[in-house]
């Protein structure tokens, strides 16, 4: 599904999040930046658009991972432009199976692709076990406001309107009205909260942006 959608990926982010997905990776990569990590790996990274934006932290190598070869193919064009493959490289990985070392990377992140991985709970470990001791999980995902109107106003825009528009400019309207079905599914809040505790994080934080349309998870690996 990824694949066939992947060329239009990035204008349908930006046209379908009003543009302000960008402040979203911003933040993240804020609080990204203040843990200094040398070594961070970008899980289901898409397109490449949070490794891109990750370089503002001044790591030392950033590799991301995704299972759709086509979102990989355009993620790399981006990465040549912007001349930075001596410090993001690209490759094929599952959340599930991530093919690194124990104790390998800094700093692990996922900006909307966790309520795609095929075992949450099991992508989770994964991301435990390649992080060193200290190392810090961040992970930005669509969450569900709960006030009025918002609440209703959210509803309606994700199971009417975005499936319309993402499928007319996609010509792929299953797939906009699969991403949505996922948004509504995820377990986000406290609920995904005790999943990272679950998978062995610690010090976890969740920080709600743009009135609770999504939310960045944090948590560290302990002794």
């Amino acid at each position: 599904m990824f694949d066939a959608i992947a060329h239009r990926y990035d204008l349908l982010n930006h046209i379908l999040s009003g543009g302000i997905d960008v402040y979203w990776r911003w933040q993240t990569v804020r609080r990204l930046a203040e843990r200094r990590p040398r070594r961070i790996l970008d899980v289901a990274t898409g397109t490449a658009d949070l490794a891109i934006a990750a370089l503002r932290a001044h790591p030392d190598e950033i590799v991301a991972v995704d299972i759709s070869e086509n979102m990989l193919a355009i993620g790399r064009q981006k990465i040549a432009r912007k001349n930075a493959e001596q410090t993001i490289s690209l490759q094929s990985g599952a959340a599930e199976h991530l093919p690194f070392q124990d104790a390998s990377f800094d700093a692990a992140m996922v900006a909307f692709g966790v309520r795609n991985f095929e075992d949450l709970s099991h992508g989770l470990l994964e991301m435990h076990r390649i992080l060193t001791v200290g190392g810090s999980v961040f992970i930005l995902e669509f969450s569900k406001p709960n006030s009025f109107p918002l609440k209703q106003i959210y509803f309606f825009y994700f199971t009417h309107i975005l499936p319309r528009i993402g499928g007319q400019i996609s010509q792929d309207r299953a797939a906009y009205e699969y991403l949505p079905e996922t948004v509504l599914k995820f377990p986000d809040g406290a609920n995904f909260i005790r999943l990272l505790e679950a998978a062995g994080f610690s010090r976890t934080t969740q920080t709600p942006m743009t009135f609770g349309i999504v939310t960045l998870y944090t948590g560290i690996k302990g002794e």
